[in-house]
């Protein structure tokens, strides 16, 4: 008879490195294993809340358009993970010239493994 080991959630590090790598590859495949079914996520705009974005399904969408977008690109400036939350510290580059960029933040929790909460924050005009 068979024994396998208990499946183990991923950590926090674990699905922010492999959410970052969503959009540092331009490649959502992986996406929809990392999002609950309950999970909300609230954009960068409009201001000045953004625009919220609920369930599994709509969250991966919304992120997965932004992920295949290859005219941009996501640089990862800095990650902090402390238990079940993550800050993520990137620039959102939209063009080839010098300031073509903003600077953000996106807050996420992680609960048994899967991404519940997203907030997303950005230093605009």
């Amino acid at each position: 008879m068979s024994t396998s080991a208990p499946h183990r959630p991923l950590t926090t590090a674990e699905v922010i490195d492999r959410f970052n790598q969503v959009f540092q590859q331009h490649d959502p495949s992986g996406l929809a294993a990392l999002v609950a079914d309950d999970c909300v996520m609230e954009g960068v705009s409009p201001a000045p809340d953004g625009s919220r974005v609920e369930g599994a399904e709509d969250c991966v969408r919304f992120w997965a358009e932004l992920a295949t977008d290859a005219a941009n690109t996501f640089e990862i400036e800095d990650v902090l993970v402390a238990g079940e939350l993550s800050v993520i510290r990137w620039r959102f580059v939209f063009g080839s010239g010098d300031k073509d960029y903003v600077r953000c933040v996106n807050v996420m929790r992680v609960e048994n493994g899967l991404i519940t909460e997203a907030c997303g924050y950005a230093k605009t005009a």
